[in-house]
Parts: structure tokens; sequence; C-alpha cells
């Protein structure tokens, strides 16, 4: 753009001035403007969208971390290590735990309920070899003071039934409780077949049996509590080994369940009742039975430690060649745990190791039975091994459960990446806005610095219009001066040769 003014020229690119043979050029500075209201608004907005972003961003990272672990992983050679595992776990089920079997159990626990009687009589001074000599002994010295208070009061308690009726008679901390109980109140607690929650009052043999003080009588509810237990775990002194001993820990439970108001009218206590009695479902038929889930225990804790094993070495083997040292091992990544991958593996393991189990089971329960079905169920479920089926559906359900969780996880990753995209938009939006904002006052800047020049040029052609007319006069008087002043202009002109 040019200006004229006095045969001035102003080239405001150049930023230069043309008079005649002057030129004289000016040094552009843009000066900074303050920034208003506006420019701190979009300021502000600006920062607050970046944090959200950047806290948006931390979140898409742990859900991409938490999706990684729910996704399975695993290869052909981790599959086939998990088809093997349970192919081996199957055979030593096969061939070593065989089918299930009570008087097996029965026999193992008898022999340990029993040793282990003879063991604390003589811990506390009995000195002879016979089991009903050590129950005898720990009878007399430890008794309790509402163990046979029952007798002759006719409230449905038999002698077979009163180990399990008699609440103090539980080896479990309900059963310490009533225990101590009685000794503070002087009854004994009871419920009988019909669910009868029954209070008997202490005789005069029992109050004998009561501490004098807190100590005492907490000492007394504890100590002879647990003795006289061991005493009754066998049987009676006449019938030991072979009479009715103490409720298990399982039955105790449900006999106290069924004393809760509403439950006592069901046919619960009944059937409890039935089970002890009846079927003799005393401490050592319980642990005959955990003695059996242990043995087919055992093949699935094979399975296990197989399948978890080979992940932790492979996946060990995999950090220690891309890591180049065992000091920056991701030890997480070895672990085989909480992961999809070593979930798929056990499911895969524990599947196969059902499916050898049900099919030894059937062939052998085929065989036994002779084509009548009654045996071949009976066979049957005497030879799955109920530990590993549990197993297998634990492992089913975590494997759905984490498949389940990981789509939530994309899903929320979806809608969380959708927000983060809003975001970005916004950025963009407050990004052109500060963009308008700074042009704005770039023009505003450019409009008064070509003010400026506009004045400054106006001041400058001034001065150049007054220079001329000064030097026009100076040689309209040089006449005047020769005349006044004789060899005065000879005299400057030779100053500046």
């Amino acid at each position: 753009m040019t200006h004229q003014l006095n045969k001035t020229i102003i080239d405001i690119p150049s930023l230069k001035i043309l008079d005649e043979s002057i030129e004289v050029e000016y040094d552009f500075c843009a000066t900074v403007i303050e920034q208003n209201s506006t420019s701190e608004h979009i300021r502000s907005g600006l920062n607050h969208i970046e944090s959200e972003i950047h806290s948006i961003q931390n979140y898409i990272d742990q859900l991409n971390q938490d999706i990684d672990r729910l996704t399975n992983h695993a290869d052909g050679a981790d599959n086939l290590v998990a088809v093997g595992s349970g192919l081996l776990a199957g055979l030593v089920d096969m061939f070593w735990v065989g089918e299930f079997s009570f008087e097996r159990g029965k026999a193992w626990s008898n022999h340990k309920i029993n040793d282990f009687v003879l063991r604390v009589a003589k811990a506390q001074g009995y000195n002879g070899e016979r089991l009903d000599g050590a129950i005898k002994f720990l009878e007399d010295k430890f008794p309790v003071p509402g163990d046979n208070i029952w007798s002759g009061q006719s409230v449905g308690i038999s002698a077979r039934s009163h180990h399990l009726d008699d609440m103090a008679h539980h080896p479990t901390p309900i059963g310490l409780f009533f225990s101590i109980l009685t000794q503070f109140t002087e009854k004994g607690y009871f419920q009988n077949s019909a669910g009868t929650f029954l209070a008997i009052g202490i005789d005069e043999n029992g109050s004998k049996l009561i501490g004098h003080d807190i100590p005492s009588k907490i000492f007394c509810g504890t100590v002879n509590w647990f003795f006289h237990l061991v005493s009754d775990m066998s049987g009676s002194n006449k019938t030991a080994g072979a009479g009715m001993g103490i409720p298990g820990p399982i039955v105790s439970l449900i006999k106290e369940l069924s004393c809760i108001p509403g439950l006592n009218k069901t046919g619960l206590p009944k059937k409890i009742h039935e089970i002890f009695v009846k079927e003799k479902f005393d401490l050592r038929s319980e642990m005959a039975v955990f003695y059996e889930i242990g043995r087919q225990a055992v093949p699935v804790l094979i399975n296990e430690v197989l399948v978890r094993a080979f992940y932790f070495i492979r996946r060990l083997i995999d950090e220690v060649k891309s890591k180049k040292s065992f000091n920056e091992i991701e030890w997480k990544k070895t672990l085989p745990r909480k992961n999809r991958t070593i979930v798929r593996m056990l499911t895969i393991a524990t599947g196969t190791f059902t499916a050898v189990d049900f099919a030894d089971a059937a062939v052998r329960a085929g065989l036994k039975s002779r084509g009548n079905w009654l045996v071949f169920g009976k066979q049957m479920i005497l030879r799955v091994n109920f530990v590993g089926l549990g197993r297998f559906a634990i492992a089913v359900y975590s494997d759905t459960s984490m498949g389940a969780q990981r789509e939530q996880l994309r899903d929320e990753r979806i809608a969380v990446m959708r927000k983060q995209l809003h975001l970005v938009n916004a950025k963009v939006a407050y990004l052109q806005a500060d963009t308008w904002e700074a042009a704005k006052c770039t023009e505003t800047s450019l409009q008064e610095a070509e003010q400026m020049m506009r004045q400054s040029i106006a001041i400058f052609a001034q001065a150049c219009n007054e220079n001329n007319t000064s030097l026009r006069k100076i040689g309209q008087m040089s006449t005047m001066i020769q005349t006044k002043n004789p060899g005065l202009i000879d005299d400057i002109l030779n100053a500046f040769n």
C-alpha cells in the first residue's frame, strides 16, 4: 500500500520513505498486547480440557491393561500342555484313587480317632493300652455338669441322641459357648428331635462341677469341655470304638441352625436326628467322607500344579529372553493367577480330567451293572471324582465370568473414547477461538502501527518542507550576506572543503 504527500512516497510493507534524494528506513517492532478477559477465558477452558483429556487417557490405559488381562492369550503349546495334564491327572484318578469307599474311609477315621483318644489320655496320666480304659479315665477326670441331666426327664432325648441334642457336646464355637453358659446359669441346653429347645437345670452332682468365680467357670467350661469331648469321640467305655460318638462339625452346625425360630418348626431337627442316630453319622463318619474327598483331591491338585507351573516357567523364559536381565523382569506377567490365559488353560485341563473320569466311571459301572440301570447309577456315582467335577465347574464359571467382564470393559472403553473425542473436538474449538483472538490482536497492532507511521511521516514531511524553505531563504539572502559580510560565504565553503 502506498501513500503520497508532498512528493513523499510511503511504502508500508518495506517501511521506507522516499523524498527526492533522501531515503529514511524504519524498523518495525510489534508490541505485545495484554490478554483481555476473553483470552483468559479461552486459556482457562483449554487448560481444563487438556486436564480432562489427560485423565481420560490414563483411565483408557488402565482399561486396556484390564482388557488384556481378561483376554485369552493361550496358544497351541499352552492348550496341548493343559490337555496332557488333564490326561495324566485322569490316569492317576483311574488307577490310584478308584471308587469312593466309605468303608475304607471309616476304617481310617476309626483308627485315627482311637489313636488320638489314647494319646490324649496318656498325656493326662493314663498308663494303660486299652481304648475303653482311656475313655473311662478321661470321663472320670473331666466330667461336665450337664452330661446326664436329661435322663428320666421324658423330653424326647435318648442315650443314642444326647450327644447331638446337647448343645455343649458339639465340637464347635457354639458348643463351647453353651458349655461356658452352663457354668454361669447352672442349666444344660438341649433340642430334641421335635425341634423343642430345652433348658434343664443341673442336679446336685453337676453343681459340684461349677466354678466358684469367673476365671474358674471359664476354665471348667473350656478345659473340661474339650477333654470330655475327646472321651466321647470313640463312644462310651462300654462300646469303645463302636458306640455312638459325638457329632462332627457339619452335623453340629446344621443342628445349631435348626434351633433358629422358624427352622425348628420344619422337619430339619427330625432329619438330623435320623442321620445321626439311624445312619450313625458321627465325627468318625464325617472324617471318613473327608478322607475319601482328600483322596479325590490328589489328582485335581496334580493337575492344578502342572498347569500353573508350566505357565510360570514358560512366561519366565519369555521375560528373560525379552528383557535380557532378571532385574528387569515384570513378575506380574509370569504369575499364574488372575488372568484369562491361566483360567482358560485350567478350564481345558479340568475339562479333560473330568471327561476321562466320566469315561472311566461309565465303563466300569457298565461292566459291573450288567444292564441293571440302578446298579449302573450307583457305581457311576461311586466312581465319579466330585472334587474334579467341582473344580471344572469353578473353572468354567471363572472363564465365562472373565469373558463377560471383558465385554463390559470394552463397552466402557468405547464410551470413554467417545467422551475423549468430544473433548478433543472441544479443544480444537478452543484453539480456533484462540487463533481468532490472536488474529484480532494482530490486526489491532498493525492498525496502530500504521497510524503511528502516518503521524511520523507527516512530521517528517513537514520537517523536510521547513528545511527546504530555510534553504531557499538562505539562497535568497546570499547577496545580502555577501554585502554585509564580505568573504563569509567563501570561508564557509572553504571550511567544508
